[in-house]
């Protein structure tokens, strides 16, 4: 049915899917699906939340500059913002089950690269691999959509997305004890081991892929241009940042920009089944959704996952904590309470709406990035706002950002706003951490946490524009 917005029209077909779809898993085989979407996001999200405390000992051991370091992260989520839109697309193509095996294979090979790197560049090369994979979370919520009863659909969202926000809050704690106890290369034997663990499970666990989604090819010229100009953006950013806006590189890196976002446009207004249509970028159905996930994941994310776990270990002016001191009490609090509270979220949601709860945890998010930014150097303080940060971040605002991914998807590639919103959550995480990551290593924590509040408000502003899908 048409969708109208401000005089932009959208044509919605049900797609080829959606108009013989299965019947709804249940009972035992539904349990099975949902444990092995939920290993199989735990593969990619250890790759996330378990290596933040383990970046100073990535700098000790390989010898870098902890900068450079800083890259180990960005990178991550710089290529899950080109691989979450390109491989969940794909999947449309190919199939879900298909398209979870590559992610997972590349998680793989990723991680035994950085088991073996001797180098940065090397680790760097494994990470990029690892974070191209990120579209197991986007592709596992298209499955739970199309496969189980939309009854509980919200409610097993809610545990996925918990995932998102750390791995029942241990994740990142047993990080920091295994870089303490035997440096930052076993992390990575973890990884490797539930990675293979979660290719078995989905080889016997998730449903035969049927008749694609979408009918025709690949957009691969425009998944080039796009991801180009992601790449470009993001290092126009940190460039800017720490050698000015008006630096030379800065400038060719912004031309960059500019021509591959055009060549991306251009593309995409002559393919049949484009890589994103640009016509739906236009609804306020679809945009402001990816607005607030890159506002938010640059701001909340960055203080949480970088700015205070650099501050918590630093010996001269922050709290002076080792690795897993560090992580127990900075990241398995907010991540250990989202797991609690995201569920809860989800089914709140599919009752009260989406779009309500999204605008109530940005504004909670908010107020506890303020009281971080006043009070950057009292350790209690941040403590408990990281814990509410757990409730209105990890549990309400990733929750709602995900599941409106799926829901407000047009009909007739349903993975389409679920993989460009994977995009802007690796583009907005890569992004926040190059913003403040040269205040953050020049010791201007104040400034960075003030970065982020503002980011944060920018994010809320955006939300008000959403409009809900009306077929």
């Amino acid at each position: 049915m048409p969708l109208s917005d401000e005089g932009v029209t959208v044509q919605l077909s049900p797609a080829p899917a959606a108009l013989d779809r299965p019947e709804p898993l249940r009972g035992g085989r539904s349990v099975l699906l949902v444990a092995t979407l939920i290993l199989t996001v735990v593969a990619f999200q250890l790759n996330s939340s378990m290596i933040s405390p383990a970046l100073p000992d990535i700098s000790k051991q390989l010898g870098a500059p902890m900068d450079a370091v800083s890259q180990v992260s960005s990178l991550f989520f710089l290529a899950g913002a080109v691989g979450g839109i390109v491989l969940a697309r794909w999947s449309d193509f190919i199939g879900r089950k298909r398209a979870l095996l590559i992610v997972l294979a590349l998680i793989a090979l990723g991680t035994v690269l950085c088991l073996v790197a001797p180098n940065l560049p090397v680790l760097l090369v494994g990470r990029v691999l690892q974070g191209a994979s990120s579209a197991a979370f986007q592709i596992s919520y298209v499955i739970l959509a199309e496969t189980l009863p939309a009854a509980v659909f919200p409610t097993v969202l809610g545990v996925l997305t918990a995932i998102n926000g750390g791995v029942g809050g241990v994740d990142g704690w047993i990080g920091g004890l295994l870089a303490d106890a035997y440096g930052f290369r076993s992390l990575f034997v973890v990884i490797l081991v539930v990675a293979v663990v979660a290719i078995v499970a989905v080889l016997f666990a998730v449903p035969r892929d049927g008749e694609p989604s979408s009918s025709g090819r690949m957009d691969w010229w425009g998944a080039a241009a796009l991801s180009i100009g992601l790449i470009c953006v993001t290092y126009f950013v940190s460039t800017g940042s720490g050698q000015g806006w008006f630096s030379p590189p800065a400038l060719l890196l912004l031309a960059g920009t500019a021509v591959s976002f055009g060549a991306f446009v251009m593309i995409e207004k002559r393919r049949r089944t484009p890589l994103v249509a640009v016509q739906h970028l236009r609804s306020r159905q679809v945009w402001p959704v990816l607005v607030v996930t890159v506002l938010t994941l640059s701001s909340v994310f960055a203080v949480i996952n970088f700015t205070i776990v650099i501050l918590s270990q630093n010996q001269a002016v922050g709290y002076g904590l080792n690795a897993s001191t560090s992580a127990l009490l900075y990241l398995t609090p907010p991540a250990l309470i989202g797991l609690a509270a995201a569920p809860l979220s989800g089914w709140l949601a599919g009752r009260v709406g989406w779009i309500p709860m999204l605008r109530i945890g940005l504004a909670l998010s908010i107020a506890a990035l303020i009281v971080i930014a006043l009070f950057p150097f009292s350790p209690w303080t941040v403590f408990a706002m990281f814990a509410l940060l757990g409730v209105t971040y990890n549990g309400v605002v990733l929750t709602t950002t995900n599941g409106l991914g799926v829901l407000q998807s047009p009909n007739e590639a349903p993975a389409v706003l679920p993989s460009m919103n994977g995009t802007a959550f690796g583009f907005g995480a890569s992004l926040g951490i190059a913003v403040v990551a040269p205040f953050v290593v020049s010791g201007g924590f104040g400034v960075a946490l003030w970065i982020s509040v503002g980011i944060s408000v920018l994010a809320l502003v955006a939300s008000l524009f959403l409009l809900p899908k009306t077929d």
